[in-house]
C-alpha cells in the first residue's frame, strides 16, 4: 500500500438519533445533505451517520495519485466506521453510494445494505449514455452555480435544472436547490470519481454477499436504474427488489415516508 493510501481523510459527517447504527452514503456530485428529506424519520429508530465521500461536501479529496474507485471509497468509509466505533452498521447508499454500500456488504462490514439505484452494471453503450448525462448535468450545474439563488427560487427553473436527478424537482426547496447546484457543479471529487467508477470499472464479488440486501429503484430513473437494479438483484443471493413507481434516480424527494420505509424495512 502506498504512503498516500495510508492517509485517512477526515470525512464530513452528521450524526443524530438513537438505536442501531445506520450509515448513509450519497451519490456522485452530492453530499450527506441530500438525505435531509428522510433523516428525521430514520433518526426516530436509528443512530444515523450521514457521511461526505472524499471530494464531496465537507470532505477533502483523496491525495493526488490515490484513485477514488468505489473500492477505495469503501476503504475510506470502512476506516471511518472503525473510527466511530461502529462494528457492523446497516449501510444505505444511492447511485455511486449504492456501489460503495454493496462493497462494504461484500466485506462483511455491514449488518445489512440497501442500495438505491446503484451504479456499476451498465452495458458499454449504457455506460456511454450515463457518462454523457452526468457530464451534461455537471456542465449545466457549473454554469448555473453563479446564479443558483435566483434560479432556485423558481419551481419551473428547479424542474428544468434538477429534472435529470431529483424526483419531483419542483418540490426541492430553494436552499436545497441552491446547494445542489453548487455541489454538483463544483465538487472536486466529481470527475475523478466518475472516471474511476462508471467510466472504467464494474462491481465484483456480488455473489459473495451473505447478508440481507435490498435494491431499490424508481421507474422514472434517467440513469437507467430500472435496467440495472434487476441485474444487481439477480447477482446477489437473496436480494430483495423494491420498485417505487414514478420516482427518479434520487428517490429522496419523491415520497420521503415511502423511501424511509424502504430503507428501514
Amino acid at each position: 500500500m502506498s504512503a498516500s493510501r495510508n492517509v485517512r481523510p477526515s470525512l464530513g459527517l452528521k450524526r443524530g438519533g438513537a438505536g442501531p447504527p445506520l450509515v448513509l452514503v450519497h451519490g456522485l456530485g452530492l453530499s450527506r445533505r441530500c438525505w435531509s428529506p428522510v433523516r428525521e424519520s430514520l433518526e426516530q429508530r436509528h443512530d444515523v451517520v450521514a457521511v461526505d465521500l472524499p471530494g464531496f461536501g465537507e470532505s477533502p479529496a483523496l491525495p493526488e495519485g490515490d484513485t477514488p474507485t468505489p473500492t477505495r471509497l469503501a476503504d475510506v468509509l470502512e476506516h471511518e466506521i472503525d473510527h466511530l466505533g461502529l462494528a457492523a452498521p446497516a449501510v444505505v447508499g444511492n447511485s455511486l453510494g449504492g456501489w460503495v454500500a454493496l462493497e462494504l456488504a461484500r466485506r462483511g462490514r455491514a449488518s445489512c445494505a440497501v442500495a438505491i439505484a446503484p451504479s456499476g452494471l451498465e452495458t458499454p453503450p449504457e455506460r456511454m449514455y450515463v457518462i454523457a448525462l452526468n457530464e451534461l448535468m455537471r456542465t449545466r450545474a457549473r454554469l448555473s452555480a453563479p446564479f443558483a439563488r435566483q434560479l432556485s427560487a423558481s419551481p419551473a427553473a428547479r424542474t428544468v435544472l434538477f429534472g435529470g436527478l431529483r424526483s419531483r424537482p419542483w418540490r426541492v426547496s430553494p436552499p436545497a436547490g441552491e446547494r445542489d447546484l453548487h455541489e454538483f457543479g463544483c465538487s472536486p471529487g466529481f470527475q475523478p470519481a466518475l472516471r474511476a467508477s462508471v467510466g472504467t470499472r464494474v462491481p465484483t464479488g456480488l455473489s459473495e454477499i451473505r447478508l440481507p440486501v435490498a435494491i431499490a429503484y424508481g421507474t422514472l430513473d434517467l440513469m437507467l436504474g430500472a435496467l440495472t437494479a434487476p441485474r444487481f438483484e439477480s447477482a446477489i443471493p437473496g436480494a430483495e427488489l423494491i420498485i417505487l413507481d414514478g420516482a427518479g434516480h434520487l428517490l429522496l424527494q419523491y415520497e420521503p415516508g415511502a423511501v424511509a420505509d424502504a430503507i428501514i424495512g
